[in-house]
């Protein structure tokens, strides 16, 4: 992936792949304020778990880099997570990283400004490299699980695009393929952002990987028929019963799944387990504007006056999941038991 980048700091401010207009067009949009991180991850400028939460935490350091020395910091950086913090209610890593930010800010807030100017750029910094090694190691784990010839389905876009580099859900494809093993992947389209049409398959075809396009209510004829070996997604929040709320359409998958008896696998890094959550139902589901539904590529498709619902995730019963990918190992049924040891695990 060295042709391209989802998210990067770059002299002060916050550089990022605009994926609204992939894949025609590859344009990089640069932030300055905080206004403009959450405008950015409001509007999926930047979407995916773990590359909010990377841009949350860049947004922090942003706040802090623009404050003077007359100015009150504690309201500062009080103001910038709650601006960042209002963009997406689902997924946690945006929670997860601005948590982080403020304890870093706690932990330096005496020295000064510059002291925490310098405090809070070092930590976003790292919560991208940290994701980027995440992320590796989420495949190498995940890759065993992938038989050699198996056709693979995910849903939405968990790949390099997603996070800061290389993938959840994709990371475990490409490290299979790059163990030698020959996959075909199946990407859903993913209505109605497209975020499988337009990215997981630009990425994928990036890399050499043979992927193949379908309409999501296609799923269901080519799991019937037998031509799909396992289905792999990400995860914006896992909760302690192991309940994954992932992409609109991936709880559709997991009952297709159990009815045709073949693996069902969420990759997600242990940033996006949420054991503060016994189950799914108190998962908050982000609902979305009308027009992504009621119009496309800019016709309307829906008549004026018809109402639309547009949630943008559904949660997946853990009676439903095989097994959960982590950068710590894989998480196995009973999950109450499992992902609480590896988020315990160091």
């Amino acid at each position: 992936m060295s042709d391209w980048f989802t998210i990067e700091w770059h002299d002060g401010a916050v550089v990022m792949l605009d994926q609204r207009r992939l894949p025609t067009e590859e344009v990089y949009l640069t932030y300055t304020d905080v206004d403009g991180v959450a405008t950015g991850i409001r509007d999926m400028v930047i979407r995916g778990a773990p590359a909010i939460g990377i841009a949350a935490a860049m947004g922090v350091a942003i706040a802090a880099n623009s404050a003077g020395p007359d100015d009150d910091l504690d309201a500062t950086i009080t103001e910038a997570v709650a601006k960042l913090g209002a963009t997406r209610p689902t997924a946690v890593n945006l929670f997860w990283a601005l948590d982080r930010m403020e304890a870093v800010y706690a932990g330096v807030r005496e020295q000064g400004l510059e002291a925490v100017q310098r405090a809070l750029t070092d930590e976003a910094q790292a919560v991208l490299r940290e994701d980027v090694a995440i992320c590796r190691q989420i495949g190498e784990h995940g890759a065993p699980l992938i038989e050699d010839g198996a056709r693979v389905l995910t849903h939405c876009n968990a790949g390099g695009l997603a996070t800061g580099d290389y993938g959840t859900a994709l990371a475990v494809i490409r490290m299979a393929a790059e163990s030698g093993k020959k996959l075909t992947v199946f990407a859903d389209e993913t209505r109605p952002y497209l975020q499988g049409a337009r990215l997981t398959s630009w990425e994928l075809d990036k890399d050499g990987i043979d992927v193949t396009v379908i309409a999501d209510n296609a799923a269901g004829h080519f799991i019937s028929r037998g031509e799909v070996d396992c289905v792999v997604v990400g995860s914006d929040r896992t909760v302690a019963n192991g309940d994954v709320c992932n992409k609109i359409g991936t709880y559709t998958l997991a009952v297709l799944c159990k009815r045709h008896s073949i693996p069902f696998y969420a990759a997600v890094p242990i940033s996006t387990i949420d054991l503060t959550m016994a189950d799914g139902a108190s998962i908050p589901i982000e609902e979305r504007p009308r027009d992504e539904v009621a119009n496309f590529a800019g016709t309307p498709t829906v008549p004026n006056g018809v109402k639309v619902r547009n949630p943008a995730f559904d949660v997946t019963p853990h009676e439903l999941v095989t097994g959960i990918i982590t950068e710590r190992g894989v998480a196995r049924p009973p999950f109450t038991e499992s992902l609480r040891a590896l988020v315990a695990k160091s």
